[in-house]
């Protein structure tokens, strides 16, 4: 089932599937813009939700919580 990016929450842990590249990720902050502090699940880096959208949004794209 997708999830919108309003249903975002600190915490918790989400699948993010774009243009054929999976990221696996755990919601660190949520800032006032609407953007995301997120934390990789596997290599442990920090990286922004922006980051992830920012070549748009492809065919294949959704969002799952695990």
């Amino acid at each position: 089932m997708s999830t919108s990016f309003n249903n975002l929450r600190i915490g918790k842990r989400f699948e993010l599937v774009n243009f054929g590249e999976t990221f696996h990720f755990e919601v660190m902050e949520i800032m006032d813009n609407g953007d995301c502090k997120l934390k990789d699940t596997y290599t442990l880096e920090f990286y922004s939700l922006f980051d992830l959208i920012s070549l748009g949004k492809g065919p294949d794209f959704h969002i799952t919580e695990f």
